[in-house]
This record gives C-alpha cells, structure tokens and sequence, in this order.
C-alpha cells in the first residue's frame, strides 16, 4: 500500500485535501493497534496488516479493512473510490457517521471491559490443563512438527506448555511434540543454515519456505524453548542450536550501546528473500565442484530449485552425521562470507523495551544453563541500557529508542518483560541489584496498570494518552501476553520474596481470565504456564555460603535439570543486602561455616543439608 497508494500523487492529493493522514508503528504504539483492531474486526469479522482505518476527528473509527488497492480490481474496492465515497458521506450524511462510529465504540469499550467478557471462575482445576494437552495433541502435525494449518508460527510459549505438562504429570507425548516441533523447525528453511536465527513464519507445512523476516522475540522465545528442551532431554543438539542462535543476535542485531534491534527485513533489493537464496551454481563456484555437490547434497539445493527455480537451504531430507559436521561447518563459513558481499536486509533499528526483555531473559537462561559468561555479561549490559536510556528521571520506564532518542510512556508488555528478564538475571548472577529492580518495576506496574476495581493489568498507564478504550490483553499472540508474563512475575518474586500480595493479586487473575482461559486453553498458553506454576509442588532454595567454590557446586545441582517450580536465592557476605529485599533471610544460616542449601515447599523449610547428593536427592523428590 505504500508504494500503490501513499507515494502515488493522486492518492496523496486526494488524502491531503480531505483527510488528516496518520501512519502508525504497531510496535511503537500497540494500544493503537489493539484498539483499532477490534474496531476492524467488530466492523468487518475480521483483522490483519496492513491495518487501514477511517476515523472521527475525536477517534472514533467508522470504516475499517485491511489491504486496498489503489484502484477497483476485481471485485475489490480500491483506495481512491473509497476515500471519494467517505468524503461524500462526510459532507453529506455527517451526523449519521458520527452516531455509527459512537456505536463503534460501544462496541468496542464492550468488547474490553465487559463483565461478562472475563467471566471468573472459582478455581482452577487440572481439566484445564488436560483440555489444553487435548487441544494440542489435536492440533499437532506428527510428521513436520507444530500445530494448525500453514502459515506455520513458532509460538515457542506452547513448547514451554507442554515442557511443564510433561514435568508435571510426566506425559510422554507432551515432551514428543516439543522435541519434533524444535527439530523440524531447524531443519526447515525458516531456519537461516548459513547464518543462523529463526525467520518470522513457514508459508507451508514442512517449514521449508519461510516468510524471511527475521524478529528478535521470534528469536529470544525460541532460545529458551531450545535451552529448556536441552535441560529436559540431556540432548547437546538443543544446546548447539541456542548457541548459534545467541551468534546471530550478538553478531547482527545487537547495538554498540548494549540494546537490541527489533528486526530484519524479508526484502532485499525490492525482492523478498533475495539475500538468503542460492543457486547450485554459485554454491559450487564458492566451494568448488566436489565441496559444493557434498554441499549441496546435505542441503536440497537442486538445478531445479526447492522453491520457484531457486533453493532454500534446508535438512528437511537429511540428517548431518558425526564425521561431517567440520565439513559442512567449513563450507558454511565460506559461504557466510560470500553473502555478507549481498546487499543485506533493511535492520528495523529501533530498540523495543519489551523485545529487549525477553532478549535479556534468554540470554541469562542461556549463561547459567551452559555456562557461558558472555551471554550473561550481554544480558548485564542490555540491563544497563536500558535503565540509562529508557527510563525517565523520575524512574517512568520508555517503551522505544532509536538514534540518540527515547519515547512513549511504557506499556504492560514492556514492564512485565523486562522484569522476566531481570528475574532471570538474578537467578544466573545472584547479585541483588537484579532482583531489586525487578521488585521496584513490578511495584510500578501495579502503580500504573492495575485495574483496582476488577483486577487485571491495562494494555497502557493512567499515565500514558487516554484512548477510546481501555484493553486489557492476555491472549499469547505472537509474543506472550504481558498479563501472561506478569502474572508468572508476581508468583516468582512472591516466592523469592515473602510478599505474599503478589500471590494474591495472581490468584485475582486466575479467578477473573479463569473463563476466558478456560474456553479456549490453546490460546493462552503462557497464562497456563503461570496457572501450572500455582498448582505445582514449588520447591523454594535458599543457599547459604561464602566458600564460592562449594556454593558454585550447590548452585549447579540446581541447573543441572529442568526445573521450571523451583526459584533460589543465594545469601552470602556479598550479598548482605538482601535482607532489605528479603526480610526472612537472616533466619538462614551456614551450617558449621559450610554452604548449606533450605529447601522449603509449601511454605514449609527443610532440615539444612550440606551435603551435594542429599542436596540433589531433595530436589528430584
């Protein structure tokens, strides 16, 4: 549409005329888009991008689609007959515009803050898990992984899902759909072979080609699907994969700063995909006749082509053995440096407070599951940014910066996933700074989205630009939903903390999304996550000691396997000042000057234990 339609001059003169145009960055404002995505779908039945939105000066919508064209084609109306027929209506019929679009509204405001639309419940049953294993079961693809039709979506929250399901109640299948869909997805071409990270979506079933647009949330959710997978299976390929995606973030989408970049284009020189497609030819000039057939064979890159005459590399059909992984880690090499030549995607360089935090998550999962203290050093510094650039003085967190700049008050994705991330960071470093900012942003989320009269956290602030409703969001979309994550937050710090409202205000939110959840189990996949959390045996660890080396052996018990309901806090001389933070931790000791771990569940400690296998014993039970 913007080449058709807002670079064309005859769109544009009719448009500066008769209209006040306003382009809007869905990412930048997405209490925008949710709002007028309700008003697309209440107006038409249905939603997507682009979004295209006719509106009363005091924003009340009246027409809404998706995409036109610019002129009528085959039945569609185009932009230019439209925008002349709302400008007739306006002039002429303006009175009942207005009372439409006020209908609209009503809709609207219905739709977001209905008592019915959260109807609660009571409590939480384990049908409602066991209905959302149905569901996926149902939905799964046993033979390329995943679930639903095409396009295909990562979605990595439903593999964190069914890892705990599986954990849980120690279902089988739960743990085979997660492994099949991670190993398909990395072999299809949504995978980048060459240089590694996740492509947005699969435009077919077997995840061979791919819509090129590459996403940091794509790419920080699948890495810790891929880390958790490794700690629940023991199996290094899982490892290997959140490795060389960590490569590509830190190696293309990470700022000189510190912060993270949103996004890399699908198009290169006006071409989709032009930058990741190969021809057997040019593979074999870069490797040579013998290297590039090898090559080739591995990867599906035909004379013919996998895709339209060309070739997405791809191990849909091929499986790389022991032998020749230095072989084919050479060759890629080589042509990584081929293609670094091509002119590159355009890099959405702005830099996403919410996307960030779910970077910064990953990769201090990714520190303390394998050990690598760059990935933690990297999650720190992008802690650092933000806190120097994205927050205001008065301590108001900003939702994007890009070139020098930061804007826009916060919204709940923003708070509830920077704050994951920083809880994710305390439990890799154990430096009480981590878990202090976690407690002071989760304190202002309260501040500014709570919903004191039903419960629930807002999509923007009292603070923020009142619009014409008010949303509160928890269906986990693309990325989780921030009242998803949040309340997975307030369990958590409520666990490592002692602050028992935070539990409360998580039971609130069962009991009013309860229903909502209930209806549709598939589609809050991450809520049911937190809901799992609540209803789980928990183990809570404090760890006491100052002989680092010994403590170091405690803390790797603890990562050594998947355990998704254990929090831990470490209290040591270094970390005195977490008796602020903590109140109860000066109840716990070392035992005979020797690291000594609690292990408390249901609110009720343990005997200390100093010893590694008895420590290890207790937290399997």
């Amino acid at each position: 549409m913007e080449r058709e339609s807002f670079e064309d001059e005859e769109v544009s003169e009719i448009l500066n005329k008769n209209f006040v145009s306003i382009k809007v960055d869905r990412e930048e404002r997405p209490d925008i888009d949710n709002i007028y995505m309700t008003a697309c779908q209440a107006l038409t039945g249905h939603g997507g991008w682009p979004l295209t939105i006719i509106m009363t000066p005091d924003k009340k919508p009246f027409f809404a689609g998706t995409y036109f064209p610019k002129k009528d084609r085959m039945g569609m109306p185009g932009l230019i007959s439209i925008l002349k027929s709302v400008h007739d209506s306006w002039v002429n019929e303006k009175d009942s515009l207005n009372k439409y679009s006020s209908q609209v509204v009503s809709v609207i405001s219905e739709s977001t803050d209905n008592e019915d639309y959260f109807n609660s419940i009571d409590e939480i049953t384990e049908d409602i898990f066991e209905d959302a294993f149905s569901q996926f079961k149902y939905d799964f693809d046993n033979i390329y992984g995943g679930f639903g039709g095409t396009p295909k979506f990562p979605t990595p929250h439903n593999l964190y899902f069914l890892l705990r399901y599986w954990h849980k109640t120690k279902e089988e299948y739960a743990l085979t759909m997660v492994e099949k869909t991670l190993d398909s997805m990395y072999k299809g071409g949504i995978y980048d072979h060459i240089g590694f990270g996740f492509s947005r979506y699969s435009t077919d079933r077997e995840w061979l080609v791919p819509h090129f647009e590459k996403m940091l949330y794509d790419n920080a959710l699948l890495a810790i699907a891929y880390l958790e997978t490794y700690q629940a299976t023991k199996s290094k390929k899982y490892s290997d994969i959140a490795k060389e995606i960590f490569a590509y973030v830190l190696r293309d989408m990470t700022s000189p700063e510190g912060g993270f970049y949103s996004a890399e284009d699908a198009d290169s020189e006006g071409e989709e995909g032009k930058f990741y497609i190969w021809s057997a030819d040019e593979i074999k000039e870069v490797l040579g006749d013998t290297d590039g057939e090898k090559f080739c064979k591995y990867f599906n890159i035909t004379e013919e082509g996998n895709f339209e005459g060309l070739n997405i590399p791809n191990l849909i059909n091929s499986t790389i053995h022991g032998e020749d992984k230095d072989f084919v880690e050479l060759c890629r090499k080589k042509l990584f440096d081929h293609r670094e030549k091509r002119v590159h995607p355009h890099k959405d360089d702005k830099i996403l407070t919410a996307w960030n935090g779910l970077m910064i998550a990953a990769l201090a999962i990714g520190g303390r599951v394998l050990g690598i203290e760059k990935y933690t050093l990297t999650a720190e510094k992008a802690v650092e940014f933000i806190f120097s650039k994205l927050t205001r003085p008065d301590g108001r967190l900003l939702a994007r910066y890009r070139d020098g700049e930061a804007a826009l008050p916060a919204y709940v994705d923003d708070y509830a996933f920077l704050i994951w991330g920083l809880v994710e960071l305390y439990e890799t470093t154990y430096r009480p700074q981590y878990l202090k900012k976690a407690i002071k942003l989760n304190n202002d989320l309260i501040k500014y989205f709570w919903d004191n009269e039903k419960g629930g956290l807002f999509l923007y602030g009292n603070d923020s630009e009142q619009l014409i409703a008010r949303p509160k969001e928890i269906y986990d979309g693309a990325t989780p939903s921030g009242n998803s994550v949040a309340v997975l937050n307030f369990l958590r710090l409520a666990r490592l903390t002692g602050q028992q409202d935070l539990e409360e205000k998580a039971n609130q939110m069962f009991t009013l999304f309860g229903s909502k959840v209930g209806s549709m189990p598939r589609g809050y996949a991450f809520f049911l996550t937190a809901m799992l959390f609540s209803q789980s045996k928990t183990k809570e660890v404090v760890l006491v000691g100052d002989n680092l080396k010994d403590t170091q052996n405690m803390l790797s018990i603890i990562i050594e396997d998947f355990r998704p309901f254990t929090t831990s806090i470490l209290y040591s001389e270094q970390h005195k000042d977490l008796k602020e933070l903590v109140p109860f931790i000066d109840n716990y000791t070392a035992i005979e000057g020797k690291p000594t771990a609690y292990v408390c569940e249901n609110f009720v400690c343990h005997e200390p234990i100093i010893d590694s296998n008895q420590f290890r014993q207790k937290l399997n039970n």
